[in-house]
């Protein structure tokens, strides 16, 4: 009996340990692919309002804690015409990259500092990100989405093609384009510092896979 208790109590505490994973699909990375020039002459341009528009992100380890944090756009837009998207692009500030779960008493800026450097997004030397749109696409039928946008996310120089949810609304005061949260693989952006593909300690591994939802607000 205390055999089997020992084993019950060993699974509840390993299972605890690796908390919640992040949700979301993860999404495939393809062949960067050919952007058509924009705006056209028969779209309208809204800017995207940085202040009010972020990149949440969650990075865990494979066995134990996470950590959350955002990252907030410099600048972007969004061109529509007929009431659909039809291109924009914004650029990410990865010097904004901030962690939300820690304060500086628990490691909040030894994070921030670690993900900013060579191991991870080494931001002096790629300040930004960018995302730019090729096609989108209306969907029926999804709760959490209303449109799939295609585009080219360059992190670190590596430019991949990927494909998105999003729920695009469209109001008097602008747009909002929100997706449910989705994962990428970090690595296929050239990003490797602790991948559990290497063969290091389980413990200390991180996972490829980082969770991310974009919120955008948008306006003539």
């Amino acid at each position: 009996m205390t055999r089997y208790l020992f084993l019950l109590v060993f699974v509840t505490l390993f299972i605890t340990s690796c908390g919640d994973s992040p949700k979301g699909e993860t999404v495939s990375s393809e062949e960067a692919i050919k952007v058509k020039d924009q705006p056209t002459e028969t779209s309208t341009t809204y800017n995207i309002n940085v202040a009010n528009s972020q990149i949440d992100w969650i990075g865990s380890k494979i066995v134990g804690d996470q950590h959350t944090g955002y990252l907030k756009l410099s600048t972007g837009s969004l061109n529509m015409e007929d009431g659909l998207i039809v291109g924009g692009s914004f650029v990410v500030d990865m010097n904004s990259l901030t962690c939300t779960d820690l304060d500086e008493s628990s490691g909040k800026g030894k994070l921030e500092e670690h993900l900013k450097d060579g191991d991870f997004f080494d931001t002096q030397q790629y300040p930004v990100g960018k995302f730019e749109i090729a096609s989108v696409k209306v969907v029926e039928g999804n709760m959490d989405a209303t449109h799939e946008i295609t585009g080219n996310l360059t992190l670190k120089d590596v430019t991949k093609s990927i494909t998105i949810p999003a729920k695009v609304e469209l109001s008097e005061n602008g747009i909002s384009a929100t997706t449910p949260q989705f994962k990428i693989n970090r690595t296929e952006w050239g990003i490797k510092y602790g991948s559990g593909l290497l063969g290091i300690a389980q413990n200390k591994a991180i996972d490829d896979d980082v969770a991310l939802k974009i919120s955008l607000v948008a306006s003539m």
